[in-house]
């Protein structure tokens, strides 16, 4: 297999879609540039705290970047917050109550969520469910959009929906994730039609488009698109100030909020990382694109296609058999600037109803902006990409992969 002139093919036709991308990483880049200048960001809010934190304003202007560049007034960005699914339980708790109901719109959530929900089936483990929280799902219709009939009659009948929850990325399914303007046409109907709040857990979309949707909280990850790949740790609620304020209370205590919480040197990284960010998730959604032509082309099926408008940084190919996607993730592996030399198997993982494959040498543990391959060992033998630092180390890494599953 050539894979020289492979990948001048690949590269040559991308041409426009490299550009495009160029395009929203510019737009989202004068968009950071501005809302640091605009609040006044100096090198004395990099002075770290510590004990509780107070008058920490380094930490107080974090928050408020990072609300401002997703179009917020109001939000927090901490390194306490360990996990997007870490923030999203704080989001949740801040926001439910006994006999609420939590309303998934994106169907069945990504598997590590059943925890928080209490849909794993274990009991006294402290889910959502063990303190009274009901649940109910709407799947999408057949094009992969959002069902907004049923959605609008289920908010008008059942006055117990206090959350209706959105997953924007497609987690471990074959589903397409979602534009922020069907999520923004959700939001209307939303408020149009119950008193209820709109979580959007936004993991991998971020800086994929111009603007990020409308809820009354968004939620994600720092080891993901908003940390820029500098961030070791953390992650952010933004949204509307009583949503935030109930987030907040979760995060410490009722009353305290984020009037606390010692910074201990965290917030550059995180800061510097935000600024990084929208150039970062450009490189992975190039890799990305790349990684689609040419599996393609390789006679494999992908999604999203190459040239199709993309609104997250997950690139998925069905890989047949268990055997070829091993190779594929044994590849990725060996193709990182972090142990190559690791052979990565299936394992139990926690959470999770089939064994799962892990592939990343990355610089921060789990960091889904840096490449990355995962996937259950399970039909169809879909692996998820994500990820690329530069889009140089990426094309490297999807190369290298490709090389292992033709050898």
């Amino acid at each position: 297999m050539d894979f020289v002139q492979l990948t001048a093919e690949c590269e040559s036709e991308l041409g426009e879609i490299f550009a495009r991308i160029d395009r929203i990483s510019y737009k989202n880049t004068e968009k950071v540039m501005r809302v640091f200048s605009n609040n006044r960001l100096s090198e004395r809010h990099f002075n770290p705290s510590s004990g509780y934190g107070y008058n920490d304003d380094g930490r107080d202007l974090c928050d408020k970047l990072f609300a401002n560049v997703f179009g917020y007034e109001h939000g927090f960005a901490r390194h306490t917050l360990i996990s997007g699914t870490h923030a999203l339980n704080v989001a949740l708790f801040g926001l439910l109550r006994p006999g609420d109901t939590l309303y998934s719109v994106t169907g069945k959530p990504y598997d590590t969520l059943d925890g928080v929900i209490g849909g794993s089936g274990e009991k006294d483990n402290g889910s959502l469910s063990d303190f009274g929280v009901l649940y109910r799902q709407c799947e999408l219709v057949k094009t992969g959009t959002l069902d907004y009939e049923a959605i609008r009659n289920a908010l008008l009948f059942d006055k117990s929906i206090k959350v209706v929850f959105v997953q924007r990325s497609k987690g471990y399914a074959s589903r397409r994730s979602l534009p922020c303007d069907e999520i923004n046409r959700l939001y209307e109907i939303v408020k149009q039609n119950s008193s209820a709040y709109l979580v959007v857990d936004n993991c991998y979309g971020e800086f994929c488009e111009e603007s990020e949707p409308k809820a009354d909280l968004i939620v994600g990850s720092l080891i993901k698109n908003p940390g820029g790949g500098i961030a070791e740790t953390g992650g952010y609620i933004v949204g509307t100030e009583r949503a935030v304020e109930l987030a907040a209370y979760r995060l410490s205590v009722p009353g305290i909020g984020l009037e606390a919480g010692a910074s201990l040197g965290q917030t550059k990284s995180m800061i510097k990382g935000l600024f990084y960010a929208p150039h970062t998730t450009a490189q992975a959604l190039k890799t990305a694109a790349f990684a689609a032509l040419l599996f393609k082309k390789l006679g494999y099926e992908v999604y999203p296609d190459a040239f199709e408008k993309r609104v997250d940084i997950i690139q998925t190919i069905n890989l047949k058999d268990a055997d070829t996607l091993l190779k594929f993730c044994h590849g990725i592996q060996a193709g990182s600037p972090v142990d190559s030399f690791v052979k990565p198997e299936g394992w139990a993982m926690p959470g999770y109803d089939s064994e799962v494959v892990m592939a990343a040498g990355a610089f921060t543990q789990g960091s889904s902006i840096e490449l990355s391959a995962d996937a259950p060992i399970r039909e169809p033998f879909t692996v998820y990409i994500q990820g690329g630092l530069t889009y140089e180390s990426g094309k490297y890494g999807i190369l290298t992969a490709a090389e292992f599953m033709t050898k």
